[in-house]
């Protein structure tokens, strides 16, 4: 029912995630959980529902008007309603902590960081006057030390002075000792200590959700994080203490959370009493190691879907026994772990071995070298310069000869042609995962994959005089026909369809794949968006990471917030391909690296290969790309041609 004064029903009003990343929005997120979770719909035992069926009515339901869902007779009515609160219920959770993580990230540690490095790079001038003072000093006093340990004198201090006094005055040295002794505390980390406590001044960020988030049921703890899941929980107990009449003591608290780079923040404000803890900070100290057991998962919530609890997923006991030999088989595991990383080794010892023999075999024209500094220290590997390969005429001649070629038609025909083709339409059903009896179907997806794809919206394709134009009729056909599943079975029929083209076949079998990112600006508020001053100007964005194999198909692509590091999410991306045959290596850029994401590839039956995105040549050091072509300043990525690409 859509209440008085409101435009929208209960459930639509729910079904709404928060778009704003402030400490209100904060707040009706925790209330939506609340509320959803009084329901009480994800207690009831549904286990003899298929998975499957159940996933299916609450897509179905999430994607209906509230409307819809009222006219379904029972009991599929009551169905998809208890399908959809319980799917809700988890989506609340995982949204309410995506907003704490933003919150975290990039409205209390990256805010402070900032002030705490503009703070330091204001005191630089100072810091660099007193070290110039001090040095004129500590010289002087050196080299009076050394005559007279040379001359075995006894120690004259009044002369010592005297001679110090030449250069500084004592004032001058008194000042500068002072001032060192400010801006560079003996405690260690005093870079992030003063960042600590820039962070602690963000406390009314996060005040007004704060008994919400420690009273909340839906958080849960590992062993490793059940000491700041009590914390979390002491929270609203400290947001209700007046300080000011009765300071806080550490024996209130539980001081083993507060890490070395929070002692100073947390038991050393200067406006309160001796003795006492600043509870501002304390309470942000707790928050922030909150916000790390999250991402490392000691702390997890349930029910979720992106926080939960991984190792409740993992099988174990007889479970696992009755399905180890099965998933080791399947992972090709089969033999001890000593005998995989033998492999391994030798593997890696005779790719070192073959490659040196290269190198020497090359002599003076190796186009590699490996450099090693003077004085020793880490060696690099020094790259000639590649220069950009022609085109011959013969390669013109085909290519004006192509498009000449090519017919001129409108997209829409090029459409229906190759659906005749592959039939990839057909993939597109219905939510509800009926048959569908509607005419002109066809071309009301054709309309809307036009619309979507190039970004022009419904306006120039909508046409009153043609029903299955209609804006009617293309707003039903988005909302029940085009979703993530459709699409993904679209193009597996397309990439099914490429790999059977004798010219693709030549270009390669589908074994390698190539994952990278594209950044996209996203100009409406949204908390699944992040920031990046190098691809978005200081704004938010997504990254679409696409897989594309030797082949020329895209074969899987997923969203990302921001510019995170990939490794997982790439690796993420690859187990849910939309078609096409399993690749065998997986090329991507360095900026995947690490140690780890190599075991998890290799298990996995993938082979992981981050190449280089830059080629050094020797002397200049000037980056260039493997066409020869130059990087622009100040970007992360090569200019290169659609052929080139």
């Amino acid at each position: 029912m859509v209440p008085e004064g409101r435009r929208v029903s209960e459930l639509e009003r729910l079904r709404t995630p928060p778009v704003k990343s402030t400490g209100t929005a904060m707040v009706r997120a925790m209330e939506r959980v609340e509320e959803i979770s009084a329901f009480a719909l994800g207690r009831v035992n549904l286990s003899r529902v298929p998975v499957n069926r159940l996933s299916a009515l609450a897509r179905y339901g999430q994607l209906s008007k509230a409307q819809t869902i009222e006219r379904a007779p029972e009991p599929r009515r009551t169905a998809l309603l208890t399908a959809v609160v319980r799917q809700l219920e988890a989506q609340a959770v995982d949204d309410a902590l995506d907003l704490f993580g933003v919150l975290m990230a990039n409205r209390l540690i990256s805010p402070a960081r900032r002030a705490s490095d503009r703070e330091r790079l204001a005191r630089l001038p100072q810091l660099e006057k007193a070290a110039r003072i001090l040095a004129k000093a500590s010289k002087i006093l050196t080299e009076e030390l050394d005559l007279v340990a040379e001359h075995e004198a006894d120690l004259d201090v009044g002369a010592l002075w005297a001679a110090v006094e030449e250069a500084v005055p004592r004032t001058a040295v008194a000042g500068a000792v002072a001032t060192i002794e400010a801006l560079v505390p003996e405690d260690n980390g005093s870079a992030e200590a003063a960042m600590r406590e820039k962070l602690a001044l963000r406390y009314n960020t996060v005040r007004p959700f704060l008994s919400l988030l420690g009273e909340s049921d839906a958080l849960g703890a590992a062993p490793a994080g059940r000491r700041i899941l009590k914390a979390v929980r002491h929270l609203p107990a400290l947001l209700r203490r007046r300080v000011k009449d009765r300071p806080l003591l550490p024996w209130e608290i539980d001081a083993e959370l507060v890490p070395a780079m929070w002692k100073r923040a947390v038991f050393s404000n200067a406006k309160l009493p001796q003795g006492a803890v600043d509870r501002d900070a304390y309470v942000v100290c707790v928050l922030e190691q909150l916000h790390r057991a999250l991402n490392r998962r000691d702390v997890f919530a349930s029910p979720s879907n992106r926080w939960a609890d991984p190792r409740a997923r993992l099988l174990d006991g007889p479970r696992w026994e009755v399905m180890r030999a099965d998933v080791l088989a399947g992972l090709s595991l089969t033999e001890e772990a000593s005998e995989h990383l033998a492999q391994l080794t030798r593997g890696l010892d005779a790719a070192w071995r073959q490659m040196a023999d290269r190198l020497e075999g090359a002599g003076d024209d190796a186009k590699v070298e490996i450099v090693v500094p003077e004085g020793g220290g880490r060696a690099r590997l020094s790259v000639d310069k590649l220069g950009a390969v022609g085109e011959p005429e013969s390669l013109t001649w085909l290519k004006t000869t192509t498009e000449t070629m090519l017919p001129r038609i409108d997209l829409p025909d090029l459409l229906f042609e190759v659906r005749s083709w592959t039939g990839f339409l057909d993939a597109f059903g219905h939510v509800s995962e009926r048959r569908t009896r509607m005419e002109g179907l066809l071309v009301s997806l054709v309309a809307l994959l036009v619309a979507e794809s190039c970004n022009i919206g419904l306006t120039p394709v909508i046409d009153p005089e043609n029903k299955a134009l209609t804006r009617s009729r293309l707003s039903h056909v988005d909302q029940n026909y085009l979703r993530a599943d459709t699409i993904a079975a679209a193009n597996a029929a397309l990439i099914g369809a490429q790999s059977r083209i004798e010219l693709a076949q030549m270009w390669g079998g589908g074994l390698l794949a190539s994952v990278d990112g594209l950044r996209f600006v996203v100009p409406v508020k949204s908390i699944n968006t992040g920031p990046s001053p190098k691809y978005y100007g200081y704004k938010r964005g997504v990254t679409w990471l696409n897989a594309v194999n030797d082949q020329v198909a895209g074969i899987g692509a997923t969203v990302v917030r921001g510019t995170p590091r990939d490794s997982l999410y790439t690796l993420d991306t690859l187990l849910n391909l939309d078609g096409g045959v399993k690749p065998e290596m997986v090329a991507t850029d360095n900026a995947s690296y690490f140690d780890m994401a190599f075991g998890l590839y290799k298990m996995l039956g993938f082979r992981f290969a981050p190449a280089s995105a830059i080629f050094r040549t020797r002397g200049s050091g000037e980056p260039t790309c493997p066409t020869g072509r130059r990087r622009p300043p100040g970007t992360g990525r090569w200019r290169s041609s659609r052929a080139t690409r």
